[in-house]
Protein backbone atom coordinates (compact mmCIF):
# COMPACT_ATOMS: atom_id res chain seq x y z
CA UNK A 1 0.00 0.00 0.00
CA UNK A 2 3.02 2.25 0.52
CA UNK A 3 3.37 5.41 2.96
CA UNK A 4 0.00 6.67 3.25
CA UNK A 5 1.09 9.83 4.81
CA UNK A 6 4.15 11.71 4.77
CA UNK A 7 3.90 12.34 8.35
CA UNK A 8 4.65 8.64 8.53
CA UNK A 9 8.78 7.00 8.57
CA UNK A 10 9.37 3.38 8.20
CA UNK A 11 9.32 2.76 11.66
CA UNK A 12 5.49 3.04 11.25
CA UNK A 13 5.43 1.16 8.15
CA UNK A 14 7.24 -1.83 9.65
CA UNK A 15 5.37 -1.58 12.97
CA UNK A 16 2.29 -1.12 10.32
CA UNK A 17 3.53 -4.85 8.93
CA UNK A 18 3.58 -6.56 12.21
CA UNK A 19 0.12 -5.79 13.19
CA UNK A 20 -0.86 -6.82 10.20
CA UNK A 21 0.82 -10.39 9.84
CA UNK A 22 -0.54 -10.75 13.66
CA UNK A 23 -3.96 -10.18 12.97
CA UNK A 24 -3.96 -12.48 9.82
CA UNK A 25 -2.55 -15.25 11.63
CA UNK A 26 -3.19 -14.85 15.28
CA UNK A 27 -6.80 -13.13 14.95
CA UNK A 28 -8.85 -14.22 11.13
CA UNK A 29 -8.77 -17.48 11.77
CA UNK A 30 -10.26 -17.20 15.53
CA UNK A 31 -12.18 -14.42 15.79
CA UNK A 32 -15.79 -16.13 14.87
CA UNK A 33 -15.22 -18.15 17.94
CA UNK A 34 -14.77 -14.77 19.84
CA UNK A 35 -17.69 -13.01 18.61
CA UNK A 36 -19.73 -16.28 19.59
CA UNK A 37 -18.14 -16.77 23.36
CA UNK A 38 -18.63 -12.60 23.67
CA UNK A 39 -15.06 -12.13 24.50
CA UNK A 40 -11.51 -12.14 23.50
CA UNK A 41 -8.79 -14.87 25.02
CA UNK A 42 -6.64 -13.15 27.70
CA UNK A 43 -3.82 -14.92 25.97
CA UNK A 44 -4.35 -13.36 22.41
CA UNK A 45 -3.62 -9.70 24.10
CA UNK A 46 -0.69 -11.63 25.97
CA UNK A 47 0.90 -12.51 23.04
CA UNK A 48 0.26 -8.91 21.79
CA UNK A 49 1.60 -7.77 24.84
CA UNK A 50 5.21 -10.01 24.05
CA UNK A 51 5.17 -7.87 20.93
CA UNK A 52 5.20 -4.62 21.91
CA UNK A 53 1.88 -3.67 20.66
CA UNK A 54 0.42 -3.03 23.81
CA UNK A 55 3.10 -0.17 25.44
CA UNK A 56 3.18 2.13 22.26
CA UNK A 57 3.43 5.25 23.97
CA UNK A 58 4.76 4.21 26.81
CA UNK A 59 8.05 4.55 28.47
CA UNK A 60 10.74 2.17 27.99
CA UNK A 61 11.45 1.38 31.54
CA UNK A 62 8.21 -0.45 31.96
CA UNK A 63 8.13 -2.26 28.67
CA UNK A 64 6.66 0.02 26.49
CA UNK A 65 8.27 1.43 23.08
CA UNK A 66 8.25 5.27 23.74
CA UNK A 67 6.52 5.90 20.16
CA UNK A 68 4.58 8.45 19.04
CA UNK A 69 0.58 9.43 18.60
CA UNK A 70 1.57 8.44 14.94
CA UNK A 71 2.19 4.77 15.91
CA UNK A 72 -0.69 4.59 18.44
CA UNK A 73 -2.80 5.59 14.59
CA UNK A 74 -1.63 2.93 12.96
CA UNK A 75 -2.27 0.35 15.65
CA UNK A 76 -6.34 1.85 15.25
CA UNK A 77 -6.32 1.60 11.63
CA UNK A 78 -5.22 -2.26 11.27
CA UNK A 79 -7.14 -3.14 13.92
CA UNK A 80 -10.35 -1.84 12.28
CA UNK A 81 -9.16 -3.25 9.56
CA UNK A 82 -9.45 -6.53 10.89
CA UNK A 83 -13.13 -6.45 9.91
CA UNK A 84 -13.58 -7.45 13.87
CA UNK A 85 -14.45 -4.57 15.34
CA UNK A 86 -15.03 -6.34 18.89
CA UNK A 87 -11.58 -7.51 18.65
CA UNK A 88 -10.49 -3.81 17.58
CA UNK A 89 -12.21 -1.91 20.68
CA UNK A 90 -10.90 -4.51 22.94
CA UNK A 91 -7.10 -3.57 22.37
CA UNK A 92 -7.83 0.05 22.17
CA UNK A 93 -9.77 0.51 25.32
CA UNK A 94 -6.59 -1.35 26.70
CA UNK A 95 -3.93 0.62 25.18
CA UNK A 96 -5.65 4.33 24.38
CA UNK A 97 -8.77 4.51 26.34
CA UNK A 98 -8.29 3.10 30.10
CA UNK A 99 -4.45 3.09 30.77
CA UNK A 100 -3.45 6.25 29.66
CA UNK A 101 -5.38 7.40 32.78
CA UNK A 102 -2.60 5.57 34.67
CA UNK A 103 0.16 6.79 32.45
CA UNK A 104 -0.70 10.38 32.71
CA UNK A 105 -1.52 10.77 36.68
CA UNK A 106 -0.09 7.53 38.43
CA UNK A 107 2.73 8.34 40.66
CA UNK A 108 6.01 6.29 40.70
CA UNK A 109 4.79 3.85 42.90
CA UNK A 110 1.41 3.05 40.75
CA UNK A 111 3.55 3.20 37.87
CA UNK A 112 5.97 0.87 39.04
CA UNK A 113 2.87 -1.24 40.47
CA UNK A 114 0.65 -1.64 37.47
CA UNK A 115 2.12 -0.12 34.39
CA UNK A 116 4.49 -3.28 33.36
CA UNK A 117 1.72 -5.48 33.60
CA UNK A 118 -0.52 -3.37 31.22
CA UNK A 119 1.83 -3.05 28.91
CA UNK A 120 2.87 -7.15 29.12
CA UNK A 121 -0.66 -7.50 29.06
CA UNK A 122 -1.20 -9.71 32.38
CA UNK A 123 -3.19 -6.54 33.70
CA UNK A 124 -6.33 -5.78 31.40
CA UNK A 125 -7.82 -2.66 32.14
CA UNK A 126 -10.96 -1.07 31.84
CA UNK A 127 -11.95 2.81 32.48
CA UNK A 128 -15.36 3.07 34.27
CA UNK A 129 -16.56 6.64 33.26
CA UNK A 130 -20.82 6.54 32.08
CA UNK A 131 -23.78 5.92 34.23
CA UNK A 132 -26.90 5.38 33.36
CA UNK A 133 -27.79 9.06 33.45
CA UNK A 134 -24.25 10.20 32.32
CA UNK A 135 -22.50 9.27 29.02
CA UNK A 136 -21.03 12.23 26.63
CA UNK A 137 -22.08 14.65 29.54
CA UNK A 138 -19.15 13.47 32.15
CA UNK A 139 -20.39 16.46 34.60
CA UNK A 140 -23.63 14.12 35.24
CA UNK A 141 -21.47 11.79 37.26
CA UNK A 142 -23.35 10.99 40.50
CA UNK A 143 -21.10 7.92 41.86
CA UNK A 144 -19.74 9.04 44.97
CA UNK A 145 -16.20 8.91 46.47
CA UNK A 146 -15.81 9.95 50.49
CA UNK A 147 -13.17 9.75 52.86
CA UNK A 148 -14.10 7.84 56.12
CA UNK A 149 -11.34 6.35 58.53
CA UNK A 150 -10.53 2.65 58.86
CA UNK A 151 -10.24 -0.07 61.25
CA UNK A 152 -6.97 0.67 61.14
CA UNK A 153 -6.95 4.87 61.82
CA UNK A 154 -5.84 5.16 58.23
CA UNK A 155 -7.93 7.02 55.36
CA UNK A 156 -9.92 5.53 52.93
CA UNK A 157 -12.19 6.23 50.35
CA UNK A 158 -15.83 4.31 50.13
CA UNK A 159 -17.13 4.71 46.77
CA UNK A 160 -20.71 3.87 45.60
CA UNK A 161 -22.25 4.09 42.24
CA UNK A 162 -22.73 2.15 39.26
CA UNK A 163 -21.37 2.30 35.71
CA UNK A 164 -22.60 1.29 32.32
CA UNK A 165 -21.32 0.31 29.48
CA UNK A 166 -18.39 -0.73 30.33
CA UNK A 167 -16.12 -2.29 27.84
CA UNK A 168 -13.77 -4.62 28.86
CA UNK A 169 -15.84 -4.53 32.46
CA UNK A 170 -16.16 -8.13 32.52
CA UNK A 171 -12.93 -9.37 32.34
CA UNK A 172 -11.12 -6.85 33.72
CA UNK A 173 -8.06 -6.63 36.48
CA UNK A 174 -8.37 -3.05 36.58
CA UNK A 175 -10.67 -0.65 36.50
CA UNK A 176 -10.06 3.58 36.34
CA UNK A 177 -13.38 4.86 37.90
CA UNK A 178 -14.91 8.60 37.92
CA UNK A 179 -15.91 9.74 41.20
CA UNK A 180 -17.61 12.65 42.28
CA UNK A 181 -15.36 13.49 45.61
CA UNK A 182 -17.01 16.83 46.33
CA UNK A 183 -20.93 16.39 47.17
CA UNK A 184 -21.33 20.56 46.91
CA UNK A 185 -19.63 21.03 43.70
CA UNK A 186 -21.46 21.14 40.23
CA UNK A 187 -21.03 20.42 36.78
CA UNK A 188 -17.69 19.21 36.31
CA UNK A 189 -15.89 20.23 39.21
CA UNK A 190 -14.95 17.64 42.12
CA UNK A 191 -14.55 14.38 40.13
CA UNK A 192 -11.61 12.10 41.34
CA UNK A 193 -10.38 8.96 39.17
CA UNK A 194 -9.25 6.20 41.38
CA UNK A 195 -7.33 2.87 40.81
CA UNK A 196 -9.54 -0.67 41.50
CA UNK A 197 -8.17 -3.97 41.68
CA UNK A 198 -10.36 -6.73 40.43
CA UNK A 199 -11.80 -8.54 43.40
CA UNK A 200 -12.06 -5.51 45.57
CA UNK A 201 -14.83 -6.21 48.01
CA UNK A 202 -18.06 -3.97 46.89
CA UNK A 203 -17.05 -4.27 43.15
CA UNK A 204 -19.36 -6.55 41.37
CA UNK A 205 -20.25 -7.17 37.27
CA UNK A 206 -24.04 -6.63 37.54
CA UNK A 207 -24.65 -8.33 34.49
CA UNK A 208 -22.62 -8.84 30.93
CA UNK A 209 -24.44 -6.65 28.46
CA UNK A 210 -25.95 -8.21 25.16
CA UNK A 211 -25.11 -5.69 22.33
CA UNK A 212 -26.22 -5.31 18.49
CA UNK A 213 -22.30 -5.46 17.06
CA UNK A 214 -18.58 -5.38 18.45
CA UNK A 215 -19.64 -9.29 20.07
CA UNK A 216 -16.56 -10.04 20.72
CA UNK A 217 -16.17 -7.02 22.93
CA UNK A 218 -17.08 -8.16 26.51
CA UNK A 219 -19.26 -4.89 28.17
CA UNK A 220 -20.67 -4.50 31.86
CA UNK A 221 -22.84 -2.75 33.79
CA UNK A 222 -20.67 -2.56 37.36
CA UNK A 223 -21.92 -1.85 41.02
CA UNK A 224 -19.86 -0.50 43.41
CA UNK A 225 -21.44 -0.64 46.77
CA UNK A 226 -18.99 0.24 49.90
CA UNK A 227 -16.24 0.03 47.84
CA UNK A 228 -13.46 0.76 50.09
CA UNK A 229 -9.85 1.79 48.94
CA UNK A 230 -6.62 3.01 50.88
CA UNK A 231 -5.92 6.62 50.19
CA UNK A 232 -3.06 5.61 47.97
CA UNK A 233 -5.35 4.16 45.14
CA UNK A 234 -6.45 7.76 44.65
CA UNK A 235 -5.58 8.38 40.90
CA UNK A 236 -3.60 11.40 39.95
CA UNK A 237 -4.96 15.17 42.17
CA UNK A 238 -8.49 15.01 44.01
CA UNK A 239 -11.20 17.22 42.57
CA UNK A 240 -9.43 17.60 38.85
CA UNK A 241 -10.76 14.25 37.59
CA UNK A 242 -12.60 15.91 34.88
CA UNK A 243 -9.80 17.49 33.66
CA UNK A 244 -8.04 13.89 33.59
CA UNK A 245 -10.98 12.69 31.40
CA UNK A 246 -10.78 15.35 28.94
CA UNK A 247 -6.96 15.06 28.40
CA UNK A 248 -7.75 11.77 27.51
CA UNK A 249 -10.93 12.06 25.19
CA UNK A 250 -8.69 13.61 22.18
CA UNK A 251 -6.26 10.30 22.52
CA UNK A 252 -9.34 7.96 22.63
CA UNK A 253 -11.32 9.83 19.69
CA UNK A 254 -8.17 9.91 17.56
CA UNK A 255 -7.95 6.28 17.73
CA UNK A 256 -11.71 5.49 17.00
CA UNK A 257 -11.62 7.88 14.02
CA UNK A 258 -8.33 5.96 12.61
CA UNK A 259 -10.19 2.27 13.47
CA UNK A 260 -13.56 3.58 11.69
CA UNK A 261 -11.39 4.62 9.07
CA UNK A 262 -9.76 1.11 8.67
CA UNK A 263 -13.33 -0.76 8.80
CA UNK A 264 -14.20 1.68 6.02
CA UNK A 265 -11.07 1.00 3.83
CA UNK A 266 -11.92 -3.11 4.74
CA UNK A 267 -15.15 -2.29 3.67
CA UNK A 268 -14.31 -1.10 0.70
CA UNK A 269 -11.90 -3.85 -0.67
CA UNK A 270 -14.37 -6.71 0.48
CA UNK A 271 -17.50 -4.86 -2.04
CA UNK A 272 -15.06 -4.00 -4.85
CA UNK A 273 -14.32 -8.09 -5.09
CA UNK A 274 -18.02 -8.68 -4.85
CA UNK A 275 -19.23 -6.53 -7.42
CA UNK A 276 -15.97 -7.76 -9.59
CA UNK A 277 -17.69 -11.08 -8.99
CA UNK A 278 -21.59 -10.65 -8.65
CA UNK A 279 -23.45 -10.96 -11.80
CA UNK A 280 -27.07 -9.35 -12.88
CA UNK A 281 -28.76 -9.17 -15.91
CA UNK A 282 -25.88 -11.34 -16.88
CA UNK A 283 -23.10 -9.18 -16.57
CA UNK A 284 -20.94 -8.56 -13.40
CA UNK A 285 -22.07 -5.23 -11.09
CA UNK A 286 -19.05 -3.42 -11.44
CA UNK A 287 -20.25 -3.20 -15.36
CA UNK A 288 -22.71 -0.59 -13.49
CA UNK A 289 -21.20 2.94 -13.83
CA UNK A 290 -23.49 3.93 -11.07
CA UNK A 291 -22.20 1.09 -8.56
CA UNK A 292 -18.64 1.97 -9.93
CA UNK A 293 -19.01 6.19 -9.34
CA UNK A 294 -20.69 5.34 -5.85
CA UNK A 295 -17.71 3.12 -4.65
CA UNK A 296 -15.10 5.63 -6.65
CA UNK A 297 -16.99 7.98 -4.32
CA UNK A 298 -16.38 6.81 -0.84
CA UNK A 299 -13.23 5.57 -1.96
CA UNK A 300 -12.03 9.16 -2.46
CA UNK A 301 -14.03 10.00 0.82
CA UNK A 302 -11.89 7.19 2.83
CA UNK A 303 -8.63 8.47 1.59
CA UNK A 304 -9.50 11.84 2.20
CA UNK A 305 -10.81 11.12 5.97
CA UNK A 306 -7.22 8.59 6.29
CA UNK A 307 -5.15 11.84 5.73
CA UNK A 308 -6.90 14.30 7.88
CA UNK A 309 -6.81 11.45 10.23
CA UNK A 310 -2.78 11.51 10.30
CA UNK A 311 -2.55 14.75 10.10
CA UNK A 312 -4.58 15.41 12.96
CA UNK A 313 -2.35 12.29 14.97
CA UNK A 314 0.81 14.38 13.62
CA UNK A 315 -0.64 18.01 15.83
CA UNK A 316 -1.02 15.60 18.92
CA UNK A 317 2.57 13.97 18.15
CA UNK A 318 3.87 18.30 18.51
CA UNK A 319 1.94 18.12 21.08
CA UNK A 320 -0.13 20.67 19.98
CA UNK A 321 -3.97 21.05 21.62
CA UNK A 322 -6.06 19.94 18.94
CA UNK A 323 -9.49 19.55 20.89
CA UNK A 324 -11.11 20.84 17.31
CA UNK A 325 -9.52 18.51 14.76
CA UNK A 326 -10.37 15.68 16.67
CA UNK A 327 -13.70 16.44 17.49
CA UNK A 328 -13.99 17.03 13.65
CA UNK A 329 -12.05 13.69 12.99
CA UNK A 330 -14.68 11.15 15.09
CA UNK A 331 -17.95 13.12 13.54
CA UNK A 332 -16.75 12.94 10.10
CA UNK A 333 -15.53 9.19 10.80
CA UNK A 334 -17.67 7.89 12.96
CA UNK A 335 -20.28 9.07 10.06
CA UNK A 336 -18.46 8.18 6.97
CA UNK A 337 -18.13 4.55 8.30
CA UNK A 338 -21.85 4.13 8.64
CA UNK A 339 -22.54 5.49 5.07
CA UNK A 340 -19.60 3.18 3.59
CA UNK A 341 -20.97 0.24 5.27
CA UNK A 342 -24.85 0.93 4.03
CA UNK A 343 -24.01 1.34 0.86
CA UNK A 344 -21.60 -2.32 1.29
CA UNK A 345 -24.21 -3.77 2.23
CA UNK A 346 -26.71 -2.92 -0.21
CA UNK A 347 -23.81 -3.63 -3.04
CA UNK A 348 -23.70 -7.30 -1.63
CA UNK A 349 -27.14 -7.61 -2.23
CA UNK A 350 -29.21 -10.58 0.03
CA UNK A 351 -25.52 -11.76 0.84
CA UNK A 352 -24.95 -8.90 2.64
CA UNK A 353 -27.84 -9.36 4.31
CA UNK A 354 -26.88 -12.68 6.52
CA UNK A 355 -25.53 -13.67 9.73
CA UNK A 356 -21.98 -14.74 9.15
CA UNK A 357 -20.82 -13.07 6.77
CA UNK A 358 -18.26 -9.79 7.15
CA UNK A 359 -20.18 -7.24 5.75
CA UNK A 360 -22.92 -7.85 8.00
CA UNK A 361 -21.03 -8.06 11.16
CA UNK A 362 -19.23 -4.82 9.96
CA UNK A 363 -22.36 -3.14 9.40
CA UNK A 364 -23.61 -4.04 12.64
CA UNK A 365 -20.24 -3.22 14.19
CA UNK A 366 -19.76 0.47 12.69
CA UNK A 367 -23.37 2.09 14.29
CA UNK A 368 -21.91 2.11 17.66
CA UNK A 369 -19.24 4.84 15.95
CA UNK A 370 -21.67 7.39 15.42
CA UNK A 371 -22.46 7.12 19.09
CA UNK A 372 -19.58 5.51 21.66
CA UNK A 373 -16.80 7.80 22.50
CA UNK A 374 -18.75 11.25 22.05
CA UNK A 375 -21.63 11.07 20.11
CA UNK A 376 -21.78 12.69 16.50
CA UNK A 377 -24.13 15.60 18.15
CA UNK A 378 -21.33 16.41 21.08
CA UNK A 379 -18.33 16.32 19.01
CA UNK A 380 -20.33 19.25 16.65
CA UNK A 381 -21.12 21.22 19.46
CA UNK A 382 -17.51 20.96 20.41
CA UNK A 383 -16.58 22.18 17.04
CA UNK A 384 -18.96 24.75 16.73
CA UNK A 385 -17.58 26.34 20.09
CA UNK A 386 -14.36 26.49 18.58
CA UNK A 387 -15.14 27.95 15.50
CA UNK A 388 -15.28 31.87 15.47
Amino acid sequence: MGRVSPALGPEHELFRDQVRRFIDERVKPFADDWEEAGFVPRTVLREMGALGMLGVRYPERFGGSALDALSSTVLAEELGRSTYGGFAITVLVHTDMASPHLAHAGSDAQLARYLPGVIAGESICAVAITEPDAGSDVAGLRTRARLERGADGREEWVLDGTKLYITNGVHADLYFVAARTDPEAKGSRGLSMFIVERGTPGLSVAKALDKHGWRSSDTAELVLDGVRLPASQLLGEVHRGFYAVMRNFQNERLVLGAMAVGEAQAALELTLRQVAERRAFGAPLWSQPAIRQRLAMLSARVEAARSFTYRVAWLDAQGVDCVKEVSMLKALCGELVNEVLYDCVQFHGGYGYMRGTPIERMARDARIHAIGGGATEVMLEEVAKRLP
